[in-house]
């Protein structure tokens, strides 16, 4: 009755702990008395803690499945998985003709700002040079620290796409940076990006 009874506590199952302490011990005369002593000590440690010993290690590594599909989704998803990282960085001493050169060789409109070590200092939207770009007189006038603004929020590749998804609907921004523990700008990460990582999960969960 003790083994069934702390099984059922770290298990969160009762029944399972009736069920195989009466197979293993052969006391199937015992079993009311078993019954008994698992239900009450699944009643009392549901109390204390309402989340077995295995559910509270999986919610620690971000693996826990749950019956709410969008986070369970969420969880499957890795911040590698979703990262861009095909915008072309700049300086912020780079003049205007050598932003023109970037925008050339890029075919997004968002310019992460690094200085020499990567670390991120800001974006460079390409509306905010578009009225000026081609007029070759301003182009050794106004480097990019100029048009340099900051970001509404940075992502870090710790981060859980639960977390993502929060900073991305508290800002309402649809492409955010993302950078490591030391602020290096790694790449982008994009609502389109995500939509379509979790519409791809969502079909192999679904058919799973």
């Amino acid at each position: 009755m003790g083994m069934a009874g702390v099984m059922s506590g770290v298990m969160h199952a009762p029944l399972t702990g009736v069920f195989l302490i009466a197979e293993l011990t052969g006391g199937y005369d015992l079993f009311l008395p078993l019954l008994i002593v698992s239900v009450s000590s699944y009643l009392t440690i549901i109390m204390f803690e309402p989340h077995s010993l295995y559910s509270m290690r999986l919610a620690k590594k971000g693996e826990l499945l749950t019956h709410h599909k969008d986070k369970a989704v969420l969880t499957l998803m890795k911040m590698e998985n979703v990262v861009e990282k095909d915008f072309v960085p700049v300086r912020p001493d780079m003049d205007l003709g050598e932003m023109v050169k970037a925008i050339s060789a890029s075919h997004r409109n968002i310019f992460p700002v690094v200085d020499k070590e990567g670390v991120l200092l800001g974006i460079v939207s390409l509306d905010a040079i578009r009225n000026i770009m081609f007029r070759q007189e301003l182009y050794h006038r106004f480097t990019v620290g100029r048009f340099m603004t900051s970001t509404p929020a940075r992502l870090y590749d710790t981060d859980s796409m639960e977390q993502v998804m929060r900073t991305f609907d508290d800002t309402g921004a649809w492409n955010l940076p993302v950078v490591d523990a030391g602020g290096k700008y790694l790449g982008f990460v994009s609502k389109s990006k995500i939509f379509n990582s979790y519409r791809e999960v969502l079909v192999h969960f679904s058919e799973d």
